[in-house]
């Protein structure tokens, strides 16, 4: 039989109630295919994903299998990664204004860059905002680019990450397989990674 490793809480409860089995990602003896979606896709099929916030689970798990097959529809091809949202970076809470401000140093020169902790509406209501939390209980930076990112995107990565209090960020180097694009002429392109 078939078993699925959820990337989310949401995907989890929701493979529950249609009878899919799960299993956790320690006990998969091997990942066979990934298969997700992606906010957007560079032409080096790079990705930006996570706007939801589930980045850091979703890594993990497509990291970790043999083949990642990314579907998508054609508006979410770019010429470059950050051109259309935020580019989300999972950041552990203690300390997270902190980190924030060592992220927007690492594009200190880059104008029209900026970058705020996700909020959502608060539950007691008053038009008050709490700070979105992730299935890990962190928060999430979101970093806004005018014209996306520019520069060596494997350096910009290492440089996120070395930031003490950033747990990963939503940018996809190098994972994807192949990527499925529904078009809107009905048609279906797949592009695979060179």
């Amino acid at each position: 039989g078939v078993a699925g490793v959820p990337t989310s809480l949401k995907t989890e409860a929701h493979a529950a109630r249609v009878g899919i089995p799960m299993l956790a990602l320690a006990d998969a003896a091997e990942i066979h295919l990934s298969i997700d979606g992606a906010d957007e896709v560079d032409p080096d099929l790079n990705l930006v994903k996570g706007r939801g916030g589930s980045l850091l689970r979703e890594k993990m798990i497509e990291g970790a299998g043999a083949r990642f097959v990314v579907i998508v529809d054609e508006s979410k091809l770019v010429p470059r990664l950050g051109c259309t949202g935020a580019v989300p970076v999972e950041v552990v809470p203690f300390g997270s204004v902190y980190t924030l401000g060592l992220i927007r140093k690492v594009f200190d020169k880059l104008p029209g860059f900026h970058a705020r902790l996700r909020t959502v509406k608060s539950k007691a209501g008053d038009h008050q905002e709490d700070l979105f939390l992730t299935d890990n209980g962190n928060y999430i930076v979101e970093m806004f680019f005018d014209d996306g990112i520019h520069g060596n995107l494997r350096d910009i990565s290492d440089s996120l990450l070395r930031i003490t209090g950033v747990v990963e960020h939503g940018m996809f180097l190098g994972m994807a397989t192949k990527v499925i694009v529904a078009k809107k002429d009905g048609t279906v392109a797949v592009l695979s990674r060179k």
